[in-house]
């Protein structure tokens, strides 16, 4: 059985259990604290030398690592149901999106960022500010890029990449307190995938090392 290395907070390992719930498929789950630095123990930063989650070990022992690779590995295994649509076109844009929030928003408001901004001397409300306006600002151009597409999921009547990387950035966006009514094309989405058992059983608060 292949083995997946998560936390139950982190978007990243959240995007890939949800990613495979949609597929189907039954893994092993390993949790590493990140708050108290698991990420960083020694046999953790043999499989994964950036000391982050998630890392998927497939049943032959190769070891995977970053969100959206794993998913797109996912897709290439299992293409039922699919991830990403048939137009090449679509697919860009898909893709595009996906990174819009795993590159752009959701890599400068991570755990290690605002670690190192607390170390520059910025206190707790300064630094959650920064990852408010951070998650808005991207919001913002996310929902600029599904607003004249067919739902309800982000696009189309299925969900796919861009729905596993949003739901998870959206929990991140409430949990810092973030202002959505802007988005109602995003909140449709996440409405939309919410009603899905492969989302809700994916949620944080449904993972054992919940606290």
């Amino acid at each position: 059985m292949m083995r997946l290395h998560g936390y139950f907070r982190s978007s990243a390992a959240w995007r890939v259990r949800i990613a495979l719930n949609l597929k189907g498929l039954a893994v092993e789950h390993v949790f590493h604290h990140l708050r108290h630095g698991g990420q960083r123990a020694p046999d953790y930063l043999r499989l994964n030398p950036q000391g982050l989650v998630p890392v998927l070990e497939t049943e032959e022992g190769v070891v995977l690592t970053q969100s959206l690779a794993i998913c797109e590995w996912l897709e290439e295994g299992w293409p039922e149901p699919p991830l990403l649509p048939e137009s090449r076109d679509e697919r860009a844009k898909v893709r595009a999106f996906a990174q819009a929030i795993a590159c752009e928003i959701h890599a400068v408001q991570n755990l290690k960022v605002l670690a190192r901004l607390r170390a520059l001397g910025l206190g707790d409300e300064a630094v959650t500010a920064w990852a408010r306006e951070t998650i808005q600002e991207g919001l913002a151009a996310c929902e600029a890029l599904i607003a004249d597409g067919e739902g309800p999921f982000c696009f189309g009547a299925q969900p796919g990449l861009a729905d596993i990387c949003l739901v998870p950035q959206l929990g991140n966006a409430r949990r810092f307190g973030c202002d959505l009514e802007a988005f109602p094309r995003l909140m449709a989405a996440d409405a939309a995938c919410a009603a899905l058992p492969a989302f809700a059983e994916a949620a944080p608060g449904r993972q054992p090392d919940a606290e």
